[in-house]
């Protein structure tokens, strides 16, 4: 069965209790149930036995607390990389960070392989001014390894008070090659959404992260182009999705409502086959006034903005240019737990593109390819993996994408031909060094070739639903 669900419920908080039943009371069980719930308690027995031995034996007293949290992230870190347990300040950190406004240095960052990587420092912050860059993984912070820290620690020893400094050592690239950056931090007051007028008739507009204030911050700029440009001299828009790292799934649906009238945005599937959900345009909601849309996308455009770029793709509303996008195609929840404990981030579902694609593991590939030049320095270093490289993620088939996709933008407007190949693409001007990709099927042409997915992942849908796997600093 498949439910279609309005967005507008996605805020609702999921429970998060879990019920427990007395061995006894499994004999009522079917015998194969039964014997399948009898081992479980046989290993959670197993556990509670080493536990105690532990507690009692090792030779200085252990922190109970510590010991039971550690247990809780040994067994979550096994699942998949964007599954994980927040602690009460994590969780409220979280909170505070979807909101938009933060403490910290302004990375994204995820932990890979035991090491803490950058997955992309946010526009106009500390980390970015500074030249970090997706990919870069941070090999000490003050002095001390961050190998066999976990991402909450190593997110915890980044922040401190406003305008002190922290001495991040960086590795980058194949070869790793080591560099201090000195950073100082700073209030991160993230304006997600910035925009303005590019060769004189162009909208240009620049996601950098869905928050709670992208949806309105993108109405808002919006409405300010059109008061800069004439409707009759308006070329189209530009939506830079490069370096997005993701956030809340709610803000990514009204993110593509505003360009295109109708139709599906994005479909969710877990394991339930009765949590299937549709996600669909609300008509009215465009506000594009149906003018030409290019988007560009990089390997580090992960999660929410490839649920964007995926859409407008597949609704044949948009041209996408640039390279491969990160590949992580799975939703989280967040699920508060009781008595101040934090919260349960955990990957409940799937998510699809209208034409029933998933691109988890893989990505979204671009209609026009165009790789930046990168300078000599950067050669080598500059590339994202991607989800496909991260140990435990969720597989998706023969055709996953496990190499490198380009994650480099320029810091000058007239060295980036990522966006000078979307200004001529609008102006009509054809570019001969940029070949296309397949064209991707569009809803109808999907259903016509391939049976639609029975519904969807089951969105993250939680105070704050997030396909986004990553910890902000």
């Amino acid at each position: 069965m498949i439910r279609k669900v309005s967005y507008l419920a996605i805020g609702v908080a999921l429970g998060a209790g879990a019920t427990f039943v007395a061995p006894q009371a499994l004999q009522a069980l079917a015998p194969s149930a039964f014997a399948t719930a009898a081992e479980t308690y046989r290993q959670l027995n197993l556990f509670g036995d080493v536990f105690e031995k532990v507690r009692n034996d090792y030779v200085e007293k252990p922190d109970e607390g510590k010991l039971v949290e550690a247990a809780i992230n040994g067994m979550l870190s096994s699942l998949d990389p964007h599954t994980s347990y927040m602690d009460p300040d994590a969780y409220r950190e979280m909170q505070r960070s979807t909101k938009g406004e933060f403490g910290g240095l302004g990375i994204e960052v995820t932990e890979e392989d035991g090491l803490i990587k950058i997955v992309s420092p946010i526009d106009d912050t500390p980390a970015a001014k500074a030249g970090l860059l997706s990919g870069d993984v941070i090999a000490a912070i003050d002095g001390v390894a961050t190998q066999g820290m976990t991402l909450d620690q190593a997110v915890d020893k980044m922040r401190g008070p406003i305008s002190s400094a922290v001495v991040l050592k960086i590795a980058r690239g194949a070869k790793k090659d080591l560099k201090d950056y000195k950073i100082v931090r700073a209030v991160i007051e993230v304006q997600s959404v910035r925009g303005h007028v590019e060769a004189g008739d162009i909208g240009y507009i620049r996601i950098t992260q869905f928050t709670e204030k992208t949806a309105s911050g993108l109405h808002a700029t919006l409405d300010k182009l059109k008061t800069d440009i004439p409707a009759d001299k308006l070329k189209g828009y530009i939506i830079d999705l490069r370096n997005n790292p993701g956030g809340l799934l709610d803000q990514s649906i009204d993110v593509v409502n505003t360009f295109v009238d109708k139709g599906e945005i994005v479909s969710t599937r877990g394991r339930n086959p009765d949590d299937a959900q549709r996600f669909s345009a609300r008509s009215g909601e465009d506000q594009s006034d149906g003018k030409p849309v290019v988007v560009l996308i990089n390997g580090g455009s992960a999660s929410a903005s490839e649920i964007v770029a995926g859409a407008l793709q597949d609704h044949k509303r948009a041209t996408l240019m640039g390279t491969r996008s990160f590949g992580k195609g799975s939703v989280q929840t967040i699920m508060p737990l009781g008595d101040n404990s934090g919260a349960l981030r955990l990957t409940t579902a799937r998510y699809y593109t209208p034409s029933g694609r998933s691109i988890q593991a893989k990505g979204i590939t671009p209609d026009i390819q165009v790789l930046e030049d990168v300078p000599a320095d950067l050669k080598g270093k500059e590339e994202n993996l991607g989800e496909a490289s991260l140990k435990g993620h969720l597989k998706n088939g023969p055709d996953e994408e496990a190499s490198g996709s380009q994650a480099y933008v320029p810091p000058e407007e007239k060295d980036d031909k990522q966006l000078l190949a979307a200004v001529d693409f609008l102006h009509g001007v054809k570019r001969a060094d940029a070949p296309a990709a397949t064209p991707t099927p569009s809803p109808v042409d999907a259903a016509k070739s391939e049976p639609a997915p029975p519904a969807a992942p089951a969105v993250d849908s939680s105070p704050s639903p997030s396909p986004e796997p990553t910890k902000s600093n």
